[in-house]
């Protein structure tokens, strides 16, 4: 959920980024890190588990102006993705405005792809919302890979509700900003209509 400073005037929105282990979660951020502007950002945190790590810092997009006189904030999280640490990924989970799913496109990949969207529904229901009802979208990332899924058979297996899907080689940045904006822009019209 949204939280709203008045006397910075801003508003802070979090967006997380899930998906299994090596995905392409952290590549994600680190792109955006990259691009964005010096001044529009903070430092980049990273929180390393044993074989992973989890990512994070905020930034203010240029390009979104004013909500109501607020500047709005955006903070970005990775999670880790590995299933022993379910309990740092519900606590990210937390307060979370929006979602991308970040699913490696390997074929030998699907089955942790599923396991985890299956994680991520559980804790979300288990906090009283649904993926289908926030802002949400996927990414399949490693389009690149020779033995990579069918765009087709990606979106039976995984987006069964017609969520927006993005197709990413986040190495090199293609796709990360359509995703990201993507979301950005459901929290923006959630934030207008009231539902954050």
């Amino acid at each position: 959920m949204s939280f709203i400073n008045h006397s910075s005037k801003e508003i802070f929105c979090k967006i997380l980024y899930f998906g299994p282990s090596l995905s392409g979660k952290t590549t994600n951020l680190q792109w955006i890190y990259q691009e964005t502007q010096q001044h529009n950002k903070s430092e980049l945190f990273s929180l390393p588990t044993d074989t992973e790590r989890t990512l994070f810092f905020d930034f203010i997009p240029f390009q979104v102006g004013k909500i109501n006189g607020f500047d709005l904030r955006f903070h970005l999280y990775t999670v880790p993705g590995q299933v022993v640490y379910e309990p740092s990924r519900r606590l990210i989970l937390k307060g979370a405005d929006g979602l991308i799913f970040v699913a490696d496109s390997q074929r030998e990949r699907l089955s942790e792809n599923q396991n985890s969207l299956q994680s991520l529904k559980t804790n979300i229901e288990k906090q009283e919302k649904s993926l289908e009802k926030m802002p949400f979208a996927f990414q399949y990332n490693k389009r690149d890979l020779s033995n990579a899924l069918p765009l087709t058979e990606l979106r039976a297996e995984l987006n069964t509700w017609g969520a927006p899907d993005f197709e990413a080689r986040a190495h090199i940045g293609e796709g990360v900003f359509d995703t990201l904006g993507c979301i950005m822009k459901k929290i923006i019209a959630s934030l207008k209509s009231g539902r954050l």
